[in-house]
């Protein structure tokens, strides 16, 4: 039963989508997704612990062999991204049990369930495939459902912003699409193992340079990198609270995964980073997301907009480690990876509360609500100074493995764009720390309480940020192995 492991990582949540489709009881769709997302999260822990060593597992579909049939490839590189998101989704299952009553029609949370089960299967599908055209198969899957799931936002503005979403999103999977074929063109093959040996040999060929340059761009799409993240604001802010931690913690960092898999396992780093000038443009587009997001963020008047924004930011701090090409910037890429993850999630699962209560989450609504709702904004507090960065959070332990990154490479402008992200960062996090503890408080007619279920989720969130701020041995551990995997060809 082991040996299947790898395939019951994507077929778990693909069954349960249609499981929770027909169902027409919202408690039960609510417990399909959440032993889903549990037993999702018990295969990547037993593949964690099996490639623990450094083993290599190799799974072919129906018992085709590649490179002719599909293959699923775990391995260090990609066993975080696995957990990661697989545990997310626990999470967002425990938070959404009461959070999608309050937002959804009673009789469409069984459909908001089953379009998050296969937003999961493509995550996780993309993560662990080893085959070229299957991931972007299942890029179609996660980013259709997540256009249906924006859409089911609680005021209009959300059918605009699913619409964004999903026109930019087509674009950019159309890139990946003629990226595909073109490699294929010139390879004869789809297996990325594979294609990294054969590639090698015609370094210089006009078609292969075309089909890096396509894939690139339209996974550069779907990561939401400055300035091709015009649909990251609003499919963050307008999407259903429990939607939102979904995707803003699993979405784009799945997406740059695939990006940092093709660069270093498929394609090759004398290709990508050498004969072609990627990492130079990765780290000039991550300088501008830092401080060009930043200051964005720091002149909303949403709270769901300016976490949005602050996402743009957070992604160049991504960019700018693995545009290093060195162990140290992966690392940090990581490292960033898994604690913005947790940091967003607790933000957005925070903002999902204050929706319940207020209604809205404009700044002005805030005002003195620190007073009243003590737990929450100490939450937003702690998760806050992650994304600024101090010390004893996730934040602060990838910003300075980002800033020794940066440092041996003598990287100094990258550095220089980081601190001032993170004084911008202090600046809007600021701003909703004034509003809800120096303000007076404005009345409210009406004050749900708030559910436990929520809450619980929103400070599971926050306590994992701060020990992996607190003691990062696991979290350093699982992206330095994925770090040195990647560089010295692990594939």
């Amino acid at each position: 039963m082991t040996d299947q492991v790898p395939a019951l990582q994507v077929i778990i949540p693909l069954l349960g989508a249609p499981l929770c489709a027909l169902t027409r009881s919202a408690r039960a769709a609510w417990l399909s997704f959440l032993l889903v997302a549990c037993g999702a999260l018990a295969c990547a822990t037993v593949l964690a612990v099996r490639v623990a060593d450094g083993e290599v597992v190799r799974y072919a579909m129906g018992g085709w062999d590649a490179p002719v049939g599909i293959e699923y490839v775990i391995a260090p590189f990609n066993t975080p991204l696995l957990l990661l998101v697989s545990g997310i989704a626990v999470i967002v299952a425990i938070y959404s049990k009461r959070n999608l009553v309050t937002e959804i029609e009673s009789s469409r949370i069984p459909l908001v369930y089953a379009c998050l089960c296969l937003v999961l299967t493509g995550l996780l599908g993309i993560t662990a495939t080893g085959d070229a055209f299957n991931a972007f198969v299942f890029i179609e899957i996660a980013s259709l459902s997540s256009y249906a799931l924006i859409a089911m936002g609680r005021r209009r503005r959300a059918l605009l912003a699913a619409f964004q979403y999903l026109i930019v999103g087509s674009i950019g999977a159309v890139f990946i699409l003629i990226g595909i074929g073109l490699a294929y063109s010139v390879t004869g093959s789809l297996n990325m193992a594979d294609l990294a040996t054969r590639l090698p040999e015609i370094y210089g060929n006009r078609a292969l340079t075309a089909a890096v340059a396509f894939v690139f761009v339209g996974l550069a799409v779907k990561m939401a990198v400055f300035p091709l993240h015009s649909w990251l604001p609003g499919a963050y802010a307008e999407a259903p609270s429990a939607v939102s931690v979904f995707l803003s913690a699993t979405g784009t960092k799945v997406a740059i995964y695939l990006f940092i898999r093709l660069a270093f396992t498929t394609f090759g780093t004398a290709l990508v980073f050498g004969i072609m000038p990627i990492g130079v443009i990765g780290l000039v587009l991550a300088c501008l997301g830092m401080v060009v997001g930043s200051a964005i963020a720091c002149f909303q008047t949403d709270l769901k907009y300016l976490l949005a924004w602050s996402s743009v930011a957070q992604i160049g701090y991504i960019v700018a480690g693995f545009s290093l090409a060195t162990t140290a910037g992966l690392t940090a890429s990581y490292l960033q990876m898994i604690g913005h993850s947790v940091t967003k999630g607790a933000l957005f699962a925070a903002a999902g509360i204050l929706v319940l209560r207020l209604g809205a989450v404009r700044l002005e609504n805030l005002s003195g609500l620190a007073r009243t709702m003590p737990w929450t904004f100490g939450a937003i507090v702690i998760t806050g100074a992650g994304l600024v960065g101090l010390p004893f959070t996730a934040g602060f332990v990838a910003k300075w493995a980002l800033a020794t990154a940066l440092i041996e490479q003598g990287q100094v402008l990258v550095l220089v764009a980081v601190l001032v992200s993170s004084l911008l960062a202090m600046v809007y996090v600021g701003r909703i720390v004034e509003a809800a503890w120096f303000h007076a408080p404005l009345e409210t007619p009406t004050r749900r309480p708030v559910p436990r279920t929520m809450a619980i989720a929103m400070w599971m969130l926050v306590a994992l940020s701060v020990y992996l701020g607190v003691d990062a041995t696991i979290s350093a551990g699982l992206a330095e192995r994925a770090a040195d995997f990647l560089l010295t060809g692990g594939e």
